[in-house]
């Protein structure tokens, strides 16, 4: 591909030469600011992605807007009548739920293929191990936006209209996309080295969908309510889903994500800076 000929060029010449005991870190930084500036290239390949997965199709990505919409109803109709829930005031809740849910398990589910698979491109082409991280985040990001047509359907069909607070839902999408790209780092390298860590993960993600308030919500806890509290993943849902749904989210949503962003920084930044030079091996 002559992108990442060019790209592959780019990147060797004249790379600052880190000394001392931070070179590991060094390195680090370097390949994220590389990463950074190659975005032409993963925006690129993540777009690519979607179209070699839905080639020949007809709706190509939209087929998985079509089954979160019904998804959505179905399961909103019956839960609204179990929980005994006005429906104008659970679907709603339910499909934002599930649109926030869909984006942060993908990076869990499939943060453990980051590397491992694009071994073909990191065997043969000399590129910032980002790149990767980048390319799908974007991905992801694309899928999500076209699953978010689902939601200006039912505020619609509802009559809900969030107003200004809405825009409070952007910085609540950046970090978690930040914690996404973080946490598919760190399991894409782990998994690169023990290969049954997919697995393991695929099935923790499935117990926490249902002890995360996606499909109830916390007030059915009542005076439990630090069941939720002491889910890091009901804070990052709760600093999006609150905005769109026209309610500022409490502080302490964003005191958790503070400090689970912060966790996550540190994690992901030591194990890369330690084990970034073994993962051209490990895959």
């Amino acid at each position: 591909m002559p992108v990442t000929d060019n790209v592959e060029l780019a990147t060797m010449q004249k790379q600052p030469v880190v000394r001392g005991h931070n070179k590991s870190w060094g390195r680090a930084w370097l390949d994220i600011r590389t990463g950074l500036t190659l975005w032409p290239l993963w925006g690129r390949l993540g777009w690519n992605d979607i179209l070699q997965r839905y080639r020949r199709s007809m709706l190509g990505p939209l087929w998985l807007t079509a089954s979160m919409a019904i998804m959505v109803v179905s399961l909103g109709i019956l839960y609204a009548e179990l929980f005994k829930t006005p429906i104008n005031d659970f679907l709603p809740f339910l499909c934002v739920g599930l649109l926030i849910w869909n984006l942060m398990s993908t990076f869990l589910m499939e943060g453990g293929t980051l590397f491992t698979g694009s071994e073909s491109y990191i065997k043969q082409v000399r590129l910032p191990y980002t790149v990767y991280v980048f390319r799908s985040c974007w991905s992801k990001l694309i899928i999500f936006f076209h699953n978010f047509l689902i939601y200006f359907g039912v505020i619609w069909y509802f009559g809900i209209w969030p107003g200004a607070t809405a825009l409070l839902a952007v910085p609540g999408l950046a970090i978690l996309l930040l914690n996404g790209a973080l946490t598919s780092l760190t399991l894409g390298m782990i998994s690169a080295r023990f290969r049954d860590i997919p697995q393991l993960v695929n099935s923790v993600v499935q117990i926490v969908f249902f002890v995360t308030p996606i499909m109830w919500k916390p007030e059915l806890l009542q005076h439990r309510t630090y069941i939720a509290d002491a889910n890091p993943f009901f804070h990052l849902v709760e600093i999006i889903r609150g905005p769109l749904l026209g309610s500022v989210p409490d502080p302490k949503h964003y005191l958790a994500a503070f400090i689970i962003t912060l966790l996550n920084l540190v994690v992901a930044g030591m194990f890369f800076a330690r084990f970034r030079s073994r993962i051209s091996y490990w895959v």
